[in-house]
């Protein structure tokens, strides 16, 4: 049975469709604890009511972002977590606290990466005249969303589009993309030879 620990500052919609595709689906895996750098997180309420386990680690408590990455990282260690899971965790996280968890440690962003990291992706995608966004799951390494990538969703924009309409269509892929990334995990389905990932049975990494 692998454990899986998911972070959130927020609400945490992707936290949640994983959860719920974890019961539904009947993985060998569990959602063990979910954390969080705010101690108001939505998200927290939702896990606590599906009696997961939550902690947190209030990033305003901390000085410097070492400091904190440190706390965090002692924080997830305490649920032995085979897979640690970003589900809009709005922290950035040093390079120390990343080589920590290399390998087991996913995130999921709302542009075709490489393009667009960082925020106001739909708005700068919009800008930039782009006939389809999307989202991606990736590895996370040391630079800021990037990292070799596992699924990638694409979402044609249409006349009219404002960042909303588009970030809400996007975010609706997420929610497939990102729960079906974590069962690829969970299950050995997936296979690394440096920035390209491999789906071990050939499905499709490119939801349309």
């Amino acid at each position: 049975m692998k454990r899986i620990v998911i972070l959130v500052s927020g609400r945490g919609s992707n936290m949640q469709a994983i959860v719920e595709r974890c019961a539904a689906d009947g993985w060998a895996a569990a959602v063990v604890a979910v954390l969080a750098n705010r101690p108001d997180a939505a998200g927290l309420d939702f896990a606590r009511a599906r009696g997961i386990a939550t902690a947190v680690v209030d990033h305003r408590a901390y000085a410097e972002r070492a400091a904190f990455d440190a706390a965090l990282g002692a924080a997830i260690d305490r649920f032995a977590p085979d897979l640690v899971v970003l589900a809009g965790f709005m922290r950035i996280l040093g390079p120390e606290f990343v080589r920590r968890y290399e390998g087991r440690l996913l995130n999921i962003h709302p542009s075709l990466l490489p393009a667009f990291p960082g925020l106001h992706t739909h708005r700068r995608a919009l800008e930039a005249g782009c006939k389809a966004v999307g989202a991606s799951v990736h590895f996370v390494t040391a630079e800021l969303d990037h990292g070799p990538i596992v699924v990638q969703s694409v979402v044609p924009v249409r006349p009219g589009d404002d960042e909303h309409s588009l970030a809400a269509r996007v975010l609706a892929t997420e929610h497939i993309i990102y729960p079906l990334a974590v069962r690829w995990f969970v299950e050995d389905r997936l296979e690394r030879d440096g920035a390209l990932v491999r789906q071990r049975d050939g499905a499709s990494q490119v939801l349309m």
